[in-house]
């Protein structure tokens, strides 16, 4: 078991009087995590696939709640998200029945916020789970260990299911695909036309590290391009990919509405495209290495708790820059290039502009990008 950065925050929030939210997509260790945070401690397991779960649950007042609770002083409430009202039984347990500390999960940040934002107000802390980070990763496994296995972690992800199944990753990529991006991602939406989310995520997949264009996507797949930014919207609620918004602020030829788009994980991304070749013989190892720093920053940005804001820059002269963040009044600048033998320097109107620090992150020092 690899242990996770976020349980020791986690930890420190029980029995703080407040519902304890952690939202992630499935089989990213979310049970994993709860079990070690409650290990040795009695507690309650109510499932939100369980039909008879969600039909008692919905229809639970407050007396009922005390029932089903009974003399558990945990309860951990799984797939929060397909249970009716569930923000409304959560007040309810944090106001009513005081003793008790209630944890619940969920893979869909839309429909979770949906149904708990209004009733669970000043009421809860939230935590996003990710696939496993880079520090989780080199913290299990040694140092040695996580930088022979980096090109690995480029090809096949760093879900929990992949790293411990060493020789079979391909073979548990496919199954967390299928079931999880075709079935569970359909469900969730209601959506009936599957081979128009595969469309889409595949052009997704094959614009990683380029600004997206809605319209060229709708296009492509032959939909309108509402269709496009509806798929988009609900992909990144449901943690497959997210956005990054174009910097702009004192030059007037800055791109200020682009975006590009990354995934959460390179293994799901490969999946994808069904391209698992070595990194020697890729034409998008470029591609794969923006994807796989971003990501992980994404991570320990979270993690942190970090204010920074996260964005790429590029002009309307094509100058560019592949990483940038803002804190406060600081701005630092990122290059990407996955051999460390690549001279870069920094677009001289962007320097002058925003006296930013500067680093280009390679094989050799990419670490202190991502610790």
């Amino acid at each position: 078991m690899i242990s996770r950065d976020l349980t020791a925050r986690v930890k420190g929030k029980l029995n703080k009087g407040k519902a304890i939210v952690l939202i992630g997509p499935r089989q990213i260790g979310k049970t994993t995590l709860v079990n070690t945070l409650l290990e040795g401690i009695p507690f309650l397991f109510l499932d939100g696939d369980d039909v008879v779960v969600v039909d008692t649950l919905a229809n639970a007042n407050t007396e009922t709640l005390k029932s089903i609770i009974g003399s558990y002083k945990y309860v951990f409430i799984d797939e929060v998200q397909r249970i009716p009202n569930i923000g409304l039984k959560l007040k309810i347990i944090v106001d009513q029945i005081k003793d008790v500390q209630v944890i619940v999960s969920g893979s869909s940040a839309f429909d979770i916020n949906h149904l708990t934002q209004e009733p669970l107000t000043g009421r809860k802390f939230e935590y996003h789970l990710y696939p496993i980070s880079w520090n989780e990763f080199e913290n299990n496994v040694g140092y040695i260990k996580a930088q022979q296995q980096l090109e690995l972690r480029l090809l096949y992800g760093m879900y929990p299911d992949v790293i411990n199944n060493f020789g079979n990753e391909y073979e548990v990529l496919k199954n967390l695909v299928s079931s999880y991006l075709y079935k569970d991602v359909l469900s969730l939406a209601g959506i009936r036309k599957s081979e128009v989310l595969e469309k889409i995520l595949q052009a997704l997949a094959l614009q990683v590290g380029s600004e997206v264009s809605y319209n060229e996507i709708a296009q492509l797949v032959g939909v309108d391009k509402n269709t496009v930014s509806n798929y988009i919207d609900l992909l990144e609620k449901v943690f497959v990919i997210f956005r990054l918004n174009s910097f702009s602020k004192n030059l007037r030829n800055e791109i200020k509405a682009n975006r590009k788009i990354y995934f959460y994980d390179n293994g799901v991304r490969n999946m994808l495209i069904g391209n698992f070749n070595v990194l020697e013989f890729r034409q998008d190892k470029g591609a794969l290495w923006e994807n796989f720093l971003v990501s992980e920053r994404m991570k320990l940005l979270s993690y942190s708790d970090s204010l920074a804001k996260p964005y790429f820059w590029r002009t309307t002269t094509q100058q560019e820059i592949d990483y940038i963040e803002t804190n406060a009044d600081v701005v630092s600048a990122f290059e990407f290039k996955w051999s460390p033998t690549k001279k870069v320097k920094l677009v001289k109107s962007f320097e002058t502009a925003y006296n930013p620090s500067f680093m280009v992150v390679n094989k050799d020092n990419f670490r202190q990008f991502l610790k």
